[in-house]
């Protein structure tokens, strides 16, 4: 749909001769906007609650500000992940409302003001090493609009740590379990609560944890029940779904 078939589509709406509602359907298959190196989908808010997110790794600095820009002209708020310093610069240039988030490698731009939810997403790591997984999680359900508190380095190896944070856990509506080596953080604390736990395996490891084939099997075979799986170093995932779950108890 181009400009005229935008007015087009206004003024069967203000005539009466179609109503919102079968003029927003129509409006969640606008097109794309090619730019010879992307489609980029300005809609995709309508249809997913969240607008396109920029995944760097494989794209340009010129390609990343390029889309960048061509989304905020339309509106929208920018979530670009796994960027570098260089590509967050030439962002910057674009917008200098712009943030990087350096332990996640994620910019943020937001002009659109968000209420943050009641609920609490908790995201936790068995260590250290598992921190920038575990910020991609918590930045992205933050941007999303999710009240996101962090606890890290809680892993098996001294679980008194991760019992000593049982309030949190307790409060807590959507719980993200971000771990490495073995991987046997998320059974314990899908044993301890009683809402949705997102494990997220990482490569964090030695040689034969499999960069991260080891805990990604750990996890799918955990024993403790109510626990979803991401995909190895998919913190992203894990912060999108985890804010989904989160929105249906507001």
């Amino acid at each position: 749909m181009d400009k005229s078939g935008l007015t087009t589509l206004l003024q069967q709406v203000r005539s009466g001769k179609i109503d919102v509602e079968t003029a927003l359907n129509r409006l969640r298959h606008f097109p794309f906007e090619d730019v010879e190196y992307a489609h980029i989908d300005h809609h995709r808010h309508l249809r997913h609650g969240m607008p396109e997110v920029i995944y760097c790794e494989g794209k340009t600095t010129e390609q990343v500000a390029g889309i960048a820009k061509r989304m905020l002209k339309a509106g929208s708020d920018i979530l670009a992940t796994r960027a570098t310093e260089e590509k967050f610069k030439a962002v910057k240039k674009i917008d200098r409302r712009a943030v990087y988030h350096k332990a996640s490698r994620a910019i943020v731009i937001q002009h659109t003001r968000r209420k943050s939810t009641t609920g609490t997403v908790l995201v936790l790591t068995a260590g250290t090493s598992d921190i920038p997984i575990a910020e991609e999680a918590a930045v992205t359900a933050s941007a999303l609009g999710s009240t996101v508190q962090t606890v890290y380095d809680v892993g098996v190896a001294g679980i008194h740590r991760v019992l000593s944070k049982r309030d949190m856990l307790d409060a807590a509506r959507v719980i993200i379990v971000v771990a490495g080596m073995d991987g046997a953080l998320p059974s314990v604390v899908g044993g301890l609560v009683d809402k949705p736990v997102i494990a997220v395996p990482t490569s964090v490891g030695y040689g034969a944890g499999f960069h991260g084939l080891a805990p990604l099997l750990t996890m799918l075979n955990s024993c403790a029940s109510g626990i979803a799986v991401m995909n190895i170093d998919n913190g992203f995932g894990a912060g999108v779904l985890a804010h989904r779950i989160n929105l249906l108890g507001e």
